[in-house]
Order: C-alpha cells, then sequence, then structure tokens
C-alpha cells in the first residue's frame, strides 16, 4: 500500500509541477502516457523494449558467471588474488565509455561486441563482492563437508552458495541496475535498435513524452522482474537461515 502511495504522490507532484511552468521540455503525466499508449499500439515500443531487455539479461548472465568464478578463485587462493589485484583494480576504474568505444573499433559494430563491452564492465564488480564473500566463508562448513566426504557437487550445493547467497543477491541486483544503463549507452553509440537508440532518435527531435514513455517502460518492467522474481528467489533461499527472535 505504502508502494502504491508513494507512487501516486510522485505523480501527483509532477502533474502540479507540469501545469504550474508548462513547457514542452516537462510533458506532463497524461501526455507521457498517451505516447506511451501510440508507440505500444504501433509495435514500436514492445520490439525495442525487447531488444534491450535480451542484451541486458546475455550481459548479466555472462557477467556474474564468469565475475563469480574468478571472484571465488581469487578469495580461495591468497597468491592469485596478490597477482590479479591489480588487473582487478584496473578494469574497475576504466570508464564505461572507453571500454564500449573501444569494443566498437577493435570488434566492430556488432551484438558479440556490445554485449561483451557491457559485460566487461560489470565483471569487476562481481569479482570484487563474491571475492569478500569467499573470503568470509565459514571454515567450520569445510571441514565437515570433508568429514563426511562431501563430493564436489555437494560441496557446491550444500556449503558454497548458501554461504555466498547474500552476496549473490546483492552482485545481481547492482549488476541489473548498473548493465541496463550501460546498455543503453552500447546503443546510443552504436546499435540500431534498442531504447538507447529510440532515446536518442527523439533526443535529436526534441521529443522528451516520447523519452519518457521509453524509459519509463523499461523502469517498470525492472520493478515488476524486482518484485516478482528477485525478492520472492531470495525469500526462499534464505529460509535455512535463523531468523532473529
Amino acid at each position: 500500500m505504502m508502494v502504491l502511495l508513494s507512487f501516486a504522490a510522485l505523480v501527483i507532484a509532477w502533474h502540479v509541477g507540469a501545469t504550474l511552468w508548462p513547457s514542452r521540455s516537462f510533458p506532463a503525466p497524461l501526455l507521457v502516457l498517451q505516447t506511451f499508449i501510440s508507440e505500444t499500439a504501433s509495435g514500436d515500443l514492445p520490439y525495442h523494449l525487447g531488444i534491450t531487455l535480451w542484451r541486458v539479461a546475455a550481459s548479466f548472465f555472462l557477467a556474474m558467471l564468469i565475475g563469480s568464478v574468478i571472484g571465488i578463485l581469487l578469495g580461495s587462493h591468497q597468491r592469485a588474488n596478490q597477482f590479479f589485484n591489480p588487473w582487478v583494480i584496473l578494469f574497475l576504474n576504466i570508464p564505461a565509455l572507453v571500454i564500449i568505444v573501444l569494443a566498437y573499433i577493435w570488434f566492430g559494430l556488432n551484438e558479440a561486441a556490445a554485449i561483451g563491452a557491457v559485460a566487461l564492465n560489470k565483471i569487476p564488480n562481481v569479482v570484487v563482492t563474491m571475492r569478500e564473500g569467499t573470503r568470509a566463508l565459514d571454515p567450520r562448513y569445510a571441514e565437515m563437508a570433508q568429514v563426511y566426504r562431501f563430493s564436489a557437487l555437494e560441496r557446491l550445493r550444500h556449503i558454497l552458495l548458501p554461504q555466498l547467497q547474500p552476496y549473490i543477491a546483492a552482485a545481481s541486483r547492482s549488476g541489473v541496475s548498473l548493465i541496463w544503463k550501460i546498455v543503453l549507452v552500447v546503443e546510443l553509440l552504436g546499435r540500431s535498435n534498442g531504447v538507447g537508440f529510440q532515446i536518442n532518435l527523439f533526443f535529436q527531435l526534441f521529443d522528451v513524452a516520447a523519452i519518457l514513455a521509453y524509459t519509463l517502460a523499461f523502469v517498470a518492467v525492472m520493478l515488476f522482474i524486482e518484485l516478482v522474481v528477485v525478492q520472492p528467489l531470495e525469500h526462499t533461499s534464505t529460509r535455512w537461515r535463523r531468523r532473529a527472535a
């Protein structure tokens, strides 16, 4: 209920502001809604939104997979961490725009370069999060697994993943919010479709209502995923933890 009240207050404040200061650069919510409906009816918004969601999903899973493996390895092996830590710091501080531009120059304006550039921007963040999670593992569980002769798969399923779940959740939540913003930049610079491409097009036309319609449509999808998929999945995966009295 509070979430709905919060959104309602935001829309009311938006409407009041647009009414007091009418301007083409600050359209009212109703105009944005009308643009959203027309773009949806024409099929443009669902098409471009679907393309962007595909790029976000591909980049996200690639970054989480590679970053988690590297982070766990670095957190488990001190010498490897000392050797590769400067690499992690380097990639953490390279601007996303530089990686995107270099990917397009080296590999061309294609889908692989776009998705790879986005994933490469997120991998160092996942590495750092998962490395710290691996360092925080309770060694008693590893000793128990050794006593009961757990297989590698059993160690992964019953020892490693449950303890790393909060770190995986943190990396995932921050990853999605970061990746979709970078995907828009990738689409703006070198793709011929997607939400970023459309925003660039409407920017040239100075159509703020269309820019907001596409932006809010994508944000709505991400909120739906957060509320319907991520939070219930997180709740289910942490049921084994002891609750505070």
